[in-house]
């Protein structure tokens, strides 16, 4: 398997990323261990997780797709690259969702306590939050990475306007900025093409989310997790 960049930074990664949204609903966790075995003994060794996932799940349902991972992790994190997003909802209080202080705070403690480690190397936001300055959100992803919680910081479905303002906010705040961002993307879904593509700055990374467009997907094959290829 060959390695790339993740964007700017010297962390190398493995060009392809699998990703985890299916675990524990669609996949159960004997699966997803099956999954994992199969994409490490082929030399993926970065993964992508949220913390609502699985998928289509419920409030019931938060954080099992981290557990299983963490389970799995055990004894080998030092072999992967872990990623994961916080935004949705965690619970039914106001609080426990969108891009505040608060919730990145809470996010990240809670997601390093499921996946059994003390820290993962890329922490994203999942959506932007309209009802969130982005200098709070910004400021508390530089605490996560200034407490040795994560090592880098990334966005995941951002509009190309929504990345360019963070960035430059980023620069005047003296704070981390988005190292990484995680669109959905594929040969259906080619709109990120006209500006977002455009305006990632050299050494920006990619990670191509639904590589595979729902709607071709049919039968059994609906419930294999989808892998991401960084750019």
């Amino acid at each position: 398997m060959d390695s790339t960049r993740l964007g700017r930074t010297g962390l190398r990664v493995s060009r392809l990323c699998l990703g985890t949204m299916t675990f524990g609903l669609q996949c159960d966790e004997p699966t997803s261990r099956a999954i994992l075995d199969a994409a490490a003994a082929g030399g993926i060794t970065f993964l992508d997780t949220a913390d609502i996932y699985p998928l289509g799940g419920t409030l019931d349902t938060v954080g099992r797709t981290e557990e299983i991972l963490g389970r799995w992790l055990r004894g080998r994190r030092h072999e992967f690259v872990v990623a994961t997003k916080c935004n949705g909802p965690t619970s039914s209080r106001p609080w426990d969702r969108g891009n505040s202080r608060k919730h990145i705070l809470d996010a990240i403690d809670a997601s390093l306590r499921r996946l059994g480690t003390d820290h993962v190397d890329l922490y994203q936001l999942h959506q932007p939050d309209p009802e969130t300055p982005i200098d709070e959100s910004l400021g508390a992803l530089d605490d996560v990475v200034r407490a040795g919680k994560a090592r880098y910081v990334g966005c995941s479905n951002f509009h190309a306007w929504q990345v360019a303002r963070a960035l430059g906010r980023s620069e005047a705040l003296g704070v981390v900025r988005f190292d990484s961002v995680q669109p959905r993307y594929n040969l259906l879904f080619r709109e990120l093409e006209r500006e977002l593509f455009a305006l990632c700055p050299p050494g920006s990374s990619r990670i191509r989310s639904s590589p595979r467009p729902s709607s071709a997907r049919a039968g059994p094959s609906s419930l294999r997790p989808r892998s991401r290829r960084p750019a």
